[in-house]
C-alpha cells in the first residue's frame, strides 16, 4: 500500500518510534476514504486498535483547528467498546499520539462511571472522539439532541466486535447503529477483532441491509501471521482435585510463576474465585510481592487504580475476571495464568493475547484445571489453540425485549413513525428478518402494555397522534427510560460500606460516609447475620447489618472467611471444546500428553467400567448408601446437563422410578432415587432408548416449565429490559425483592389471560436460547439416538467421584468445605478403586 496516504506528520512519527505503518493499517485507511465499511481482523499486537483509529486521525488532522468562538463540528467519530476498562484503556494510549503529532483533536469517554455534569456538558459539546459502551449509545439517541449531535458523524470504530454481537448488547448497539446510519447517511463502521469464526456474520452486522432477502457485506481485511502462543499446562506436584473449582492446590505454584516472571495477569472464571485467589495469595505472599485484584463488583474508584498502577508497572501481578480479558494493551504483562478450564477455545486466545501485546513475540500462558475432567479440558483447549482454532458463537437473532426498549428510546428522542421505523430496523443485520405482524405487537406492548395491562394507566407510555405519530404520554417516561436503559440485568446489588464498629455497639461511618467498597449480590447478603465474615475487595469483612441500599462491613480478622457466590460470571462449556474432551476419553494413545495421575484415573476407568464413545452415551448405574444412582456422560455443558436433568428426573418420576434429586456440571449428570435403576433399565421396564427420546423436549418440558422458577425469573429479566418494570426511579431504586413480586404477579396475569403475549414469547426465547440451551440438548439427543451404553456396576465408577462430589455443594465455599470435600472425595475413591 501506499505510504502517501498518511501525511507527513503521520510518517514522521511512525519514524520516531522507529516504527513503519503496517500494511493493513494503510489498508482501513484506503477502504475507509472510499466510504467502505471494513472488518479488520488480526492477531493482538498487530496494531488493529490504532489502524482503526488512524482514518479519523488523518481525516481530523485535514480538517484543522476549530477558530476560536466558532462552532462545534459534532462527534466525528465513536469508538464502541464491550468493557468500559478498555474504554479508558483506549483512550489513555491514544492520546500519546494525538499529543506527540499535536493534533487538533478532542478525545473523551463516556462510560456509565463518567459523572454527570461531564455527560452533560457533553451533549451540549462534545468531542471530536467519543470512546463509550453501547448503553450510552442507546442513552444519546434517546436525547432530543441527538440529530444535531450525530450530524456530523462519519465513523463508528467496534473494537472486540465478535464479543459485542453475541448477546443482547450486541442487539441493542445494532439497532442504535441502524438509527446513527439515519442521522448519518454516509456513516462508515469499522469492525476489529482477533478472533473471528465466522467472518460474513461480522461483515453484515456492520453494513445496511436493505434487502431482507439478500445479505450485505462489509469490506474486510485479515492480517495473517502472529507469533504462536506459547502454552502449557501446570504440571504440579500436588494432587489434582477430583472435583471442586477451587484451585487451591496450585496456589503455591501459582506465586512460584508470579515470582518467576516480571508481570502476570492471572484470570479466573468467577468473582468468587478471584476473591479466593487473591487472598490465598496475600497469605503465602511472604515476598510482599504487589499483588492487585480486578473484577466487576469493585468500587470503580478501586478498579482505576489497579488499571492505573498495572500499566505504570508498579505491580507484579492483577487476579482479575473477565473484566479484563479483552483488549487492554499493557505489553509489559510476560505470562498469562488462566486458572479453571477456559470453557472456549476463543476465550483463551482472548485471553492470552493480553501477554506481550507484540505480534512478532509469543504470548506465555500456563493453565490451571482445578480439577480431573479440567484438566482434559485443558489438553483440549491447548490443541485448538494450536491448530489456531476460533469457537466464538453465531450471531442472535434480535431479542423482542430489546426492541421495546429501543423503541421507547426513539420515542423520547422524536416522535416516531411506525413505518419508516419498522424499515430502518430491519436494515440492520440481527433484525433483518423481523416480520411487520411482531413488530405491531411489540409496538403495541411499548404504548399499552399490551391487551392485559391495557387498562392501567402506568403502562400506557406512546400515544398515538392524529398525525398518525407515536409519542411518549409524559415527560416523566423518557425520565424513568434514562434510568433504566441497558440489556445488562445484573442480581440485586447492595453497596458495600465500610464502618468502624466501637464497644457500645453503633456503628459509626469511616471517614465522612464512610467508605465504598464496592457492590454485591442482595441474595448473598440477606443470607448473613451480624458478626458473619467474608471476603470482599481482598480483605476480610465482618458483616454488621442492611440499613436501606447499603450493606454495612467493619475490618476483622477471621482464619475462615465465608466467599461470596456471585449470580453471573459461570462460562458454559463451548460446543468445541466439548468434541474434544469426547475424542480424547475415545482414544486412549492421545493420553500420553496427560499428567500420570489423570492417565491412571482413566486407565481404572477402563478396568472398572467403560468409557464414554466419541458420539454416544454412556450410562453407568450403581448402588450407593441406600440410593440408586444413574450418572450420563454427554460432555455437552452445565446448561444442557441442567435441562436434561430436570426433564429426565420429571419423566423417570413418571415411570415410577421414584427420583430424589439430581446434579449436574459440564461434563457429567447425575440422577439419585429409591428405585433400583440398574434392574429397571436392565429388565427393559424403562428402555433408554425410550428415556432420551427426542420427544422430551416437546410436552415434557412444555408442563416442566408450567411450573418452574426458572421461567419467572427469564420473564424478570426481560420485564426489566423492555421497561414494563422498572428498577430505578428518581430518587427511587426498587429492592431486588420488590422487582420480583411485581414481576411474578405480572407474569401470573398474562399466562392466565394473554399467553401469546410478546413478552412471554421473548421469555420462552431467552429460555430456549440461553438458561435451557434446547438446541444444543437437541443436538446431543438426536447424535446419542441408537448409541447408548448402559454399565451396571457393584459401586461408584471412577469417572462418576466428581460428579458425586458436587452433590449437596454449598453456594459459598471455606477452607472447611474444601476439607470435608477431600475428606468425601477420599471415602469415593476408595470405593471406586475396589
Amino acid at each position: 500500500m501506499d505510504v502517501q496516504l498518511l501525511p507527513n506528520r503521520f510518517q514522521s512519527w511512525f519514524a520516531s518510534r522507529g516504527w513503519a505503518p503496517r500494511p493493513h493499517q494503510l489498508q482501513l485507511i484506503d477502504h475507509l476514504q472510499q466510504g467502505h465499511s471494513t472488518l479488520l481482523i488480526a492477531p493482538t499486537g498487530a496494531g488493529k486498535t490504532l489502524a482503526g483509529f488512524l482514518p479519523s486521525l488523518v481525516e481530523l488532522e485535514a480538517r484543522g483547528k476549530r477558530k476560536p468562538g466558532s462552532a462545534g463540528n459534532g462527534i466525528h467519530t465513536l469508538y464502541i467498546s464491550p468493557l468500559k476498562a478498555l474504554a479508558v484503556d483506549i483512550a489513555r494510549n491514544l492520546e500519546a499520539p494525538v499529543s506527540e503529532m499535536d493534533l487538533a483533536v478532542r478525545l473523551e469517554t463516556r462510560t456509565g462511571d463518567t459523572p454527570s455534569h461531564k455527560r452533560q456538558r457533553q451533549k451540549l459539546n462534545p468531542p471530536d472522539i467519543l470512546l463509550t459502551t453501547p448503553e450510552q449509545i442507546a442513552l444519546l439517541l434517546s436525547d432530543p439532541a441527538s440529530a444535531r449531535m450525530f450530524a456530523s458523524l462519519r465513523t463508528v470504530i467496534l473494537d472486540e466486535l465478535h464479543a459485542l454481537v453475541t448477546s443482547k448488547r450486541g442487539d441493542l448497539l445494532a439497532l442504535g447503529l441502524a438509527r446513527l446510519r439515519r442521522l448519518a447517511p454516509n456513516l462508515r463502521t469499522i469492525g476489529l477483532s482477533a478472533t473471528v469464526a465466522e467472518p460474513d456474520d461480522l461483515r453484515a452486522y456492520l453494513v445496511d441491509q436493505p434487502d431482507p432477502n439478500g445479505r450485505a457485506l462489509s469490506h474486510v481485511v485479515e492480517v495473517a501471521g502472529g507469533a504462536k502462543p506459547d502454552i502449557s499446562i501446570l504440571k504440579s506436584e500436588e494432587r489434582v482435585p477430583w472435583s471442586g473449582h477451587s484451585s487451591r492446590y496450585a496456589i503455591a505454584d501459582i506465586y512460584k510463576l508470579i515470582k518467576a516472571h516480571n508481570v502476570s495477569l492471572l484470570f479466573v472464571n468467577t468473582r468468587s474465585q478471584a476473591e479466593m485467589v487473591f487472598q490465598e495469595l496475600w497469605r503465602i505472599n511472604d515476598d510482599t510481592l504487589p499483588i492487585a485484584l480486578h473484577h466487576g463488583s469493585l468500587d470503580v474508584g478501586q478498579r482505576r487504580k489497579v488499571e492505573t498502577a498495572m500499566a505504570s508497572g508498579a505491580l507484579k501481578a492483577v487476579v482479575a475476571t473477565s473484566s479484563l480479558d479483552m483488549g487492554i494493551d499493557w505489553g509489559d504483562i510476560d505470562l498469562v495464568v488462566n486458572i479453571g478450564a477456559p470453557k472456549g477455545a476463543s476465550r483463551l486466545a482472548q485471553r492470552i493475547g493480553r501477554a506481550n501485546h507484540r505480534m512478532d513475540e509469543p504470548s506465555k500462558a500456563i493453565l490451571i484445571p482445578s480439577n480431573r475432567f479440567e484438566v482434559l479440558e485443558c489438553q483440549a483447549a491447548l490443541a485448538a489453540s494450536m491448530r489456531g482454532d476460533q469457537d466464538t458463537p453465531p450471531l442472535r437473532q434480535g431479542a423482542l425485549d430489546v426492541l421495546a426498549q429501543h423503541l421507547l428510546g426513539l420515542a423520547c428522542a422524536d416522535p416516531l413513525d411506525a413505518l419508516d421505523v419498522f424499515n430502518e430496523i430491519r436494515s440492520s443485520e440481527t433484525y433483518r428478518h423481523l416480520d411487520w405482524e411482531t413488530f405491531e405487537r411489540v409496538l403495541d406492548f411499548v404504548a399499552t402494555g399490551g391487551y392485559a395491562l391495557k387498562s392501567y394507566d402506568q403502562y400506557a407510555k406512546l400515544r398515538k397522534g392524529q398525525d398518525g405519530l407515536w409519542r411518549i404520554s409524559h415527560p416523566k417516561i423518557a425520565q424513568q427510560y434514562r434510568l433504566n436503559v441497558g440489556t445488562i440485568v445484573e442480581a440485586p446489588m447492595l453497596k458495600v460500606r465500610l464502618v468502624r464498629s466501637k464497644a457500645s455497639g453503633r456503628r459509626t461511618p469511616v471517614g465522612r460516609g464512610g467508605r465504598v467498597l464496592g457492590e454485591m449480590e442482595e441474595y448473598f447478603l440477606e443470607q448473613m447475620a451480624p458478626g458473619d465474615t467474608f471476603l470482599f475487595g481482598g480483605e476480610v469483612v465482618r458483616f454488621e447489618g442492611i440499613r436501606e441500599n447499603e450493606a454495612y462491613v467493619s475490618r476483622t480478622t477471621s482464619d475462615n472467611p465465608m466467599i461470596p457466590s456471585y449470580m453471573g460470571g459461570k462460562f458454559p462449556l463451548s460446543t468445541y471444546l466439548a468434541e474434544g474432551v469426547r475424542t480424547m476419553l475415545a482414544t486412549p494413545e492421545s493420553w500420553k500428553a496427560l499428567p500420570e495421575q489423570v492417565r491412571d484415573w482413566l486407565n481404572i476407568q477402563m478396568e472398572k467400567s467403560v468409557l464414554p464413545a466419541r458420539d454416544g452415551l454412556l450410562v453407568e448405574t450403581f448402588p450407593r448408601a441406600n440410593k440408586h444412582y444413574m450418572v450420563c456422560y454427554p460432555f455437552e455443558g452445565r446448561l444442557a446437563h441442567q435441562t436434561l436433568g430436570m426433564l429426565l428426573t420429571k419423566r423417570l418420576e413418571r415411570l415410577g422410578a421414584n427420583p430424589l434429586g439430581f446434579v449436574a456440571n459440564d461434563y457429567a449428570l447425575a440422577i439419585w432415587g429409591l428405585g433400583d435403576l440398574s434392574l429397571l433399565f436392565s429388565s427393559g421396564r424403562i428402555p433408554l432408548d425410550r428415556l432420551f427420546e427426542e420427544d422430551i423436549l416437546g410436552d415434557d418440558l412444555d408442563a416442566w416449565l408450567a411450573e418452574s422458577s426458572l421461567m419467572k425469573r427469564t420473564f424478570r429479566n426481560c420485564a426489566v429490559i423492555a421497561g414494563l418494570i422498572e428498577r430505578r426511579h428518581p430518587g427511587l431504586e426498587k429492592s431486588g425483592r420488590q422487582v420480583t413480586v411485581s414481576s411474578d404477579l405480572i407474569y401470573d396475569v398474562l399466562r392466565a389471560h394473554e399467553p401469546d403475549h410478546i413478552l412471554l414469547k421473548a421469555t420462552w426465547n431467552d429460555a430456549a436460547e440461553g438458561l435451557l440451551d434446547i438446541s444444543r440438548l437437541g443436538e446431543l439427543l438426536a447424535r446419542i439416538r441408537g448409541r447408548i451404553t448402559h454399565t451396571e456396576l457393584p459401586h461408584v465408577s471412577p469417572l462418576a467421584v466428581p460428579i458425586l462430589l458436587e452433590i449437596g455443594k454449598e453456594p459459598v465455599y471455606g477452607e472447611a468445605m474444601d476439607t470435608l470435600l477431600a475428606e468425601a472425595a477420599e471415602e469415593l475413591v476408595l470405593e471406586a478403586m475396589e
